[in-house]
């Protein structure tokens, strides 16, 4: 059962108006993940996938993550509109991340312009930030959204939201 949308405020997007399936576009927010005073990464040249009930997932250059931090973890899962995903711990100094990030090395047609970046939940993250703001995680331990006061929900994820 679809669930109300909550009321959309000057300058937000609702996620019930985004599309499914899912679609990626490019954003020029600036997206900043910061751990132990450590930039692990930093762009304006961001990929955002949009799908209904879901807040936006960034997806970072691999070129404008911090060099080495990024390590193959175990383990994959399938995406039905993007294709085969990898996973990656994320190593500052001695904390490991395990499974922190995720990325589609041969993304199906209509993610192509995926190849070559990286998506991380924020929940692990001292801070995660889109044009300053910090973020909240998506509700659940498997979705990867970024809440930030610029959408409206209700998101996915939480208890009840499983068949929507």
């Amino acid at each position: 059962m679809r669930p109300r949308p909550d009321p959309v405020g000057p300058g937000q997007e609702s996620v019930w108006d985004y599309p499914r399936p899912a679609i990626a576009e490019p954003s020029a927010a600036r997206i900043v993940i910061v751990h132990r005073g450590v930039t692990v990464a930093d762009t304006t040249s961001s990929i955002r996938t949009l799908e209904t009930s879901h807040p936006p997932s960034y997806y970072i250059p691999r070129s404008d993550i911090a060099p080495g931090v990024l390590r193959r973890a175990e383990g994959s899962s399938f995406c039905e509109w993007k294709g085969a995903a990898t996973y990656w711990d994320v190593i500052v100094g001695s904390d490991v991340l395990e499974r922190a990030g995720w990325s589609y090395a041969s993304p199906t047609a209509g993610f192509a312009i995926l190849r070559d970046h990286v998506a991380f939940y924020a929940a692990p993250f001292d801070r995660c930030t889109v044009d300053g703001e910090t973020v909240v995680p998506q509700p659940g331990g498997f979705y990867g959204g970024w809440i930030t006061s610029a959408v409206a929900g209700p998101f996915k994820g939480g208890p009840g939201s499983r068949g929507w």
